[in-house]
């Protein structure tokens, strides 16, 4: 039996669309959006009661974005980017959630989204070059294209120490947060992890807890953010701008301009300089400093004073010398694992109601009814928080079971690694795409620039096919595997394979070690992307096997 017709005789069958789209983030929105003005028919499946992807689920406290408001925000619309304003430098969940509403409901998006409703697989039937698409509700829908936008830090790493279900008290993941927010006043809560969610979330829950126990494995480096509320005549001049900003940050290496764009070496400079450029970062606040020269993340010995002045910034803020060393990295180059922006996270360290526990000294044993025990010591509890990430990239992603040609697995095809052309396309997957996939600029950029621009590649693919009466398009074996070996060579030439970060999968256990987002560059990137389409998808194998097979019958 053909793989669409298993499907329909064990679901109920909702039609055919021209695509469906997996997700209802910024990406699942804005291709939405833009097969709707080519006239294609599109259906899209969430999990979520409501859009909003990452920022509907990332609801701890403290969480925000760490690239300016001004930049973290859609280009594709002259009149929604000036009629919408923020009211922050840096924009928190609740903001960013609401902008996200905005969208779908002036463009009238919802109508063709189904919430709380999973995709549990996506099967390629090669006799009719169509995607059978089943959901947790056991539905099915067949598309021509299967389009994946289902973020790169969507499908949470799950607590596994030993003991948790014997656990009296409440715990909490920061990406599932619960809608209704957490009240710790008078608890007793261990935050296990320090990483990007822990760092926004520590100072909040300090304020609130009786008593907070940090269980630190590996320091982050962290700068402060400086947010403020954000300033008119400031928002005013970038809306003003906003056509040369947005070309810029297509051009830019991180898709990120307003935190400064480096035009020098660091070891070219004397040391007296350098210490200018970075407390001029430190003091404007944000991810710049990493940003201040050209060669701090091919070079250990520029990067090394980059890491020492945040270290000597660490030294200076906390008051117990001990607690300050356990807080510095050293070694890894900071900017390799990702780099915080924070809100008063090494002063919280001062509070008397903090304590900070170094469990690569003494690792997490188990959990125990009253809270939580370390190789030397027991800690009670009343609430435990895990900020223990994402599988990163790959997760949501291989939480499909998507299935290609002659019905192989997505999931074995990466057992050693993700393997793509262009972080698009995988070979063997025919009409499959995957916006802002392993292999793309995707979490090393602004992802707001980096999702336009795969949405705006994708939607022209598209109507390409669409023109020529194609059916289907895939990537070859010989143009993946030299795009595999260029991401590779050029994460070589840098820092970041030094460091055991999410960007190399180190942080899921059994996950293989491949760096996976692209450090080339997002206009380097964007330049290579346009030459292949204008080479008539170069490196992609294009068919018309249906148009074929009607000729073939009109004869």
């Amino acid at each position: 039996m053909p793989n669409e017709s298993k499907a329909a005789a064990t679901g109920a069958a909702l039609g055919n669309v021209d695509a469906v789209i997996v997700g209802a983030g910024l990406a699942g929105l804005y291709m939405l959006h833009r097969l709707r003005g080519l006239g294609f028919s599109a259906r899209v499946f969430e999990a979520g009661a409501d859009v909003g992807g990452t920022w509907y689920w990332n609801r701890y406290p403290g969480a925000r974005c760490d690239v300016e408001s001004m930049e973290y925000s859609y280009s594709f619309s002259e009149s929604l980017q000036q009629e919408w304003h923020w009211n922050e430098r840096y924009a928190g969940q609740p903001e960013i959630l609401r902008y996200v509403r905005h969208v779908a409901d002036r463009f009238d998006l919802r109508r063709d989204i189904q919430f709380e409703t999973r995709v549990t697989t996506a099967t390629f039937d090669e006799g009719t070059s169509r995607w059978a698409i089943e959901t947790d509700r056991g539905e099915l829908v067949s598309a021509q294209f299967c389009i994946m936008a289902t973020g790169c830090l969507s499908s949470t790493q799950e607590p596994q120490f030993e003991g948790l279900e014997t656990f009296t008290g409440d715990w909490y993941h920061t990406g599932r947060w619960p809608h209704e927010g957490v009240d710790f006043t008078g608890l007793r809560v261990g935050v296990v992890g320090t990483g990007s969610s822990a760092i926004q979330s520590i100072p909040i829950i300090a304020q609130q807890a009786e008593h907070l126990f940090v269980f630190q494995r590996t320091p982050n480096y962290s700068v402060p953010a400086r947010n403020a509320p954000m300033d008119p005549e400031y928002e005013q001049r970038i809306k003003a701008e906003y056509d040369d900003l947005r070309q810029r940050e297509r051009e830019s290496r991180a898709g990120v301009v307003l935190m400064g764009v480096p035009e020098q070496p660091a070891l070219d400079v004397t040391a007296e300089e350098r210490e200018r450029a970075y407390e001029a970062r430190w003091s404007r606040g944000g991810l710049g400093i990493t940003r201040a020269f050209t060669d701090l993340v091919i070079n250990r010995e520029a990067n090394d004073t980059a890491a020492e002045f945040v270290r000597a910034k660490i030294r200076a803020t906390v008051h117990d010398p001990a607690v300050a060393e356990t807080l510095s990295p050293h070694d890894y180059p900071i900017g390799t694992k990702r780099l915080c922006a924070d809100t008063d996270y090494y002063e919280t360290f001062n509070r008397d109601n903090v304590t900070l526990v170094d469990v690569r000294k003494a690792p997490i044993t188990r959990i125990t009814a009253g809270g939580l025990c370390t190789a030397d010591a027991e800690y009670a509890l009343d609430a435990i928080v895990f900020a223990i990430g994402f599988d990163a990239m790959t997760g949501a992603l291989l939480g499909v079971d998507i299935r290609g040609r002659e019905g192989s697995a997505l999931r074995e095809q990466w057992t050693a690694g993700p393997r793509s052309y262009l972080g698009l396309s995988i070979t063997g997957f025919p009409n499959l795409f995957t916006i802002t996939g392993p292999g793309s600029p995707s979490v090393l950029s602004n992802m707001m620039v980096s999702i336009e621009q795969h949405v705006d590649w994708i939607a022209d693919c598209l109507a390409h096919l669409r023109a020529r009466d194609l059916d289907t398009i895939e990537a070859t074996v010989a143009a993946q595997e030299a795009w595999v070996e260029h991401v590779n060579d050029v994460a070589r030439a840098t820092l970041y394979p030094q460091a055991n970060s999410w960007y190399m999968g180190a942080n899921i256990p059994g996950k293989p070690r491949v760096f996976m987002p692209y450090i080339g560059g997002v206009g380097a990137y964007r330049e290579k992307c346009d030459d292949v389409a204008a080479k008539g998808y170069e490196g992609f194998t294009l068919s018309a096997q249906r148009s074929a097979l009607r000729d073939q019958v009109a004869r």
